[in-house]
C-alpha cells in the first residue's frame, strides 16, 4: 500500500491532474470516482488506484475483482485528488484520439450499433462546432448532451478550453468515452472542408432571421457555438451557411453555451426521430 505523496506516482497523478501540457505530452489523463473509473474501456485504463476505505465497501471489492490496482492510504487519495470529496477510486487513462473522416463517417454511431442502440441512429453527420469554449463545466456538458442527442463528434479549436481538464472530465460524465472529437488547428479551414461535404452550417446569432427549430436538420448539419462571452468571431460567423436565432423573452439577450448547443442538438434529434 502507498503512504505517502513522496511516492514517484502519487506526484505523477498530481502533475497530471495539474498540468494540461503533462496530459498532452503523456497522452494520458486521470479520472475519479466509481463510474469514470470502471466505464473506461478497459484496454484505455494504465493504472488504477483505490483508498483502503474504498476497499472495506463490499459491493465495490466484488467489483473491483476483474481489475489490477494498487492500494493507497486515505490521506494519500485526498492528496491525489481533484476534488474536495474524493471517491476512493481513480484511474489514468490513455487519450483518445480520432480524425475528422472518423466524426464524418459516423464513429459514434459504429459504437452505439456495437452496443445495441441501433434504433436511434442516423446516419447524416450531426456535429458541435465549437469556437474559443472557455469554461469547462460547459465542454464537458455539451459533450455529455451531445451523447443524449446522438451527435456525430464534437469538433473544436485549440483556444477551446482542455478537454482533459479534470472539470471537464467530471462535467461529461462518462460520455468522454463514447463522443468521437477532434481539435483542429485551422478551424476556418475545418469547416470549409464540413460545406465541401454538403454538411450545412448553422450559427446561433443575434442576426438571425429563421428560429432555430425552422430548417430541416435530417441532413448533414453543424452548429457552430463560440465563446461564453464574446459568441463566434466574424471571421467563423461568417463561414455560416445561414444564421438562427433563439427566441428570447424577458431582458435576457442570450442563453449560457452549453444551454443553446442543448437546445440546437436536441431539435436535430427531435426531426431525425
Amino acid at each position: 500500500m502507498i503512504t505517502s505523496t513522496g511516492n514517484q506516482q502519487m506526484k505523477h497523478i498530481i502533475q497530471l491532474q495539474k498540468k494540461s501540457k503533462t496530459r498532452c505530452e503523456e497522452r494520458v489523463f486521470v479520472v475519479e470516482g466509481p463510474r469514470m473509473a470502471l466505464e473506461a474501456p478497459g484496454d484505455w485504463v494504465e493504472k488504477m488506484y483505490v483508498s483502503e476505505g474504498f476497499l472495506q465497501e463490499p459491493d465495490w471489492h466484488e467489483k473491483l475483482s476483474e481489475y489490477a490496482y494498487e492500494v493507497v492510504s486515505d490521506s494519500v487519495m485526498n492528496a491525489i485528488s481533484d476534488t474536495k470529496t474524493p471517491q476512493g477510486i481513480l484511474a489514468v487513462v490513455r487519450m483518445p484520439s480520432y480524425t475528422l473522416e472518423e466524426l464524418l463517417k459516423g464513429k459514434y454511431q459504429e459504437n452505439m450499433q456495437e452496443a445495441g442502440n441501433a434504433g436511434m441512429l442516423q446516419k447524416a453527420p450531426h456535429l458541435l462546432v465549437l469556437e474559443s469554449i472557455q469554461d469547462p463545466g460547459n465542454l464537458g456538458t455539451m459533450v455529455r448532451t451531445g451523447e443524449g442527442a446522438g451527435v456525430s463528434g464534437i469538433i473544436m479549436d485549440k483556444t477551446t478550453v482542455d478537454l482533459f481538464n479534470p472539470k471537464t472530465i467530471r462535467a461529461t460524465m462518462g460520455s468522454l468515452y463514447r463522443v468521437p472529437f477532434f481539435i483542429t488547428e485551422d478551424l476556418p479551414g475545418t469547416i470549409q472542408e464540413l460545406k465541401k461535404r454538403k454538411i450545412s452550417v448553422y450559427a446561433a446569432h443575434l442576426g438571425g432571421r429563421k428560429s432555430y427549430d425552422e430548417p430541416d436538420y435530417t441532413k448533414g448539419t453543424a452548429f457552430l457555438i463560440g465563446n461564453e462571452g464574446n459568441g463566434l468571431s466574424d471571421e467563423i460567423a461568417g463561414l455560416a451557411d445561414e444564421y438562427i436565432r433563439i427566441p428570447m423573452e424577458g431582458k435576457v439577450e442570450s442563453l449560457n453555451a452549453a444551454i443553446a448547443a442543448t437546445l440546437l442538438m436536441y431539435e436535430v434529434n427531435r426531426q431525425r426521430r
